[in-house]
């Protein structure tokens, strides 16, 4: 088995990924960055809306704003860490540095629009694709920085941990510590290690753990899963936020469709073309996601529709042409043209707010084992994620975690002990058989533990997803890893994590709805 040796191990190649390499790198520290697919392929190449740069005279207000989008529940010194760190950290990198081809007024000051849930315009975007802009500007610095080897289609397996990867009896002694991972390059079929004396975790989101997601192909929350089994401090995946709008057609794929359309007016309405939402929040159309999401559900429940509408009626076509670019093109490709019809939409699962606990260095309660982005949780989001936060808390995540083991790696001295060997099964899984298995999953979570829960659906839930995993780990067992077996036997696990504390958790908040058992 081939073993590589690194200063940091960071398994993900997003925004948060990308942006701690970069401080790391420049630092002079070796970082090893796995890249599943291409340099682009993240969750962060496809957030259209924008990202938040308060640049108020008062900050309380978004405080306030992002406190009560979480159903009171987000933690406040995360919530006070972002506000005022934020700022600083898109100024440095994406505006003074990356150059990042932000939409600008007739006047050359950056434009800002405002979305669900904010109180204010803050949100700086780049067209629809804000997303792509950023990650693309950040991922060419990244190819272009020495000290950077981009691993790409390589995909962790598990974490290294002293107390089950060493020859050594007595490190079962020692405070859970992380020294890298096993991780399969998928190209070749071969399993390496990579030594770390830092590992960090930015894979993103699991939204595939579910039938219908906005999220990339293969976001089954990997670092949820390999963080689990090592006895990380998993908390809060009972929220696992739903986007209430995206692109839905009968033989078309989803895709999201941005908050900010409401945002710059459109609204909600049924197949009758009436709106629905005003009856269910004072700020109607832009309330916050998980109340709109579930106000789309119970309309299409009571209607028997297939679908709720966006009604784009009250902005100009030239503006929606030259405003959400991406969206237009979109939607015509699959027969929609937004100029003189509605958006046919339905919510899909978005966004989790919970996952790795972490404190505002992104560490984790597992020696050199970091979590950042999507896939950490300090709390900030609390049950519900006020949106355009996420990009912001994967460039604050990012920055604060590598200064921390910049320092830490200046001044305390890890050496990583060899692995054991990797032993693989010579065994290949039948593909067919792992789509549907994958498949059960998702339809269990959607059906079962989606955006309307109840005991009874939970319990079901819970005993078909336990089962799925013992069978997954039997029949399985002595197969060859690929990707697909992978991205399954992390979903399964994922998902037993969410419907774990979906149950634990009685009380209605955010996007975790419990309702009263009437199946």
């Amino acid at each position: 088995m081939n073993v590589i040796r690194t200063d940091c191990l960071v398994i993900g190649a997003g925004l948060a990924g990308c942006a701690y390499a970069l401080r790391a790198a420049r630092a002079g520290l070796e970082v090893q960055l796995l890249s599943l697919n291409g340099p682009l392929a993240a969750n962060s190449d496809w957030a259209q809306g924008g990202i938040i740069y308060n640049v108020s005279p008062d900050p309380t207000i978004l405080a306030r704003d992002m406190v009560e989008a979480s159903d009171h529940t987000a933690n406040p010194v995360a919530v006070e860490h972002l506000v005022r760190e934020g700022p600083i950290a898109v100024r440095e990198l994406l505006i003074d540095e990356l150059h990042v081809p932000f939409d600008r007024t007739g006047e050359g000051g950056l434009e800002f629009t405002r979305e669900g849930g904010h109180s204010e315009r803050r949100i700086i975007h780049a067209k629809d694709t804000t997303g792509h802009a950023i990650l693309a500007s950040v991922a060419a610095k990244v190819d272009a920085t020495p000290h950077i080897t981009r691993r790409q289609g390589w995909i962790a397996i598990d974490l290294l941990t002293l107390s089950h990867n060493t020859a050594d009896p007595k490190a079962r002694y020692e405070p859970l510590t992380c020294f890298g991972a096993y991780v399969l390059d998928t190209s070749t079929g071969e399993v390496c290690a990579i030594v770390a004396r830092k590992t960090i975790l930015a894979t993103g989101g699991l939204g595939h753990i579910f039938q219908h997601s906005t999220n990339q192909p293969g976001s089954v929350g990997h670092g949820v899963a390999m963080a689990f089994r090592v006895g990380a401090r998993l908390i809060d995946l009972e929220y696992v936020q739903f986007h209430p709008t995206v692109f839905f057609k009968k033989g078309a794929p989803r895709f999201l469709i941005t908050e900010a359309l409401r945002g710059e007016g459109a609204v909600l309405v049924n197949a009758h073309g009436e709106r629905f939402m005003e009856k269910v929040h004072p700020r109607a159309s832009l309330a916050p996601r998980d109340v709109v999401s579930r106000a789309i559900h119970q309309e299409m429940a009571a209607t028997g529709d297939s679908c709720a509408f966006l009604d784009l009626s009250a902005l100009k076509p030239d503006f929606i042409r030259e405003r959400f670019p991406y969206i237009h093109d979109h939607c015509l490709e699959y027969g929609v043209d937004i100029l003189r019809e509605p958006i046919p939409v339905v919510p899909a699962a978005h966004y989790s707010c919970g996952g790795v606990h972490t404190d505002m260095n992104g560490r984790t309660n597992v020696r050199h084992l970091n979590a950042i982005g999507e896939t950490g949780c300090t709390g900030l989001h609390g049950a519900n994620r006020l949106a355009s936060t996420s990009l912001l808390e994967c460039l604050t995540s990012a920055k604060f975690a590598a200064t921390s083991d910049i320092a830490e790696i200046a001044t305390h001295r890890f050496t990583p002990p060899d692995p054991r060997p990797w032993q693989s099964p010579s065994r290949d899984a039948d593909p067919t058989l792992i789509n549907q298995d994958m498949m059960l999953l998702q339809q269990t979570m959607w059906n079962y533990a989606g955006i309307i829960r109840s005991p009874k659906r939970l319990t079901r839930a819970r005993r078909i997803v336990l089962e799925l995993r013992e069978e997954i780990q039997s029949f399985y067992r002595d197969c060859r890893l690929s990707r697909p077996l992978i991205e399954l036997r992390n979903a399964v696990q994922t998902a037993l994590a969410v419907v774990h504390a979906a149950t634990l958790n009685p009380r209605s908040k955010g996007c975790h709805f419990i309702a009263d058992d009437q199946d």
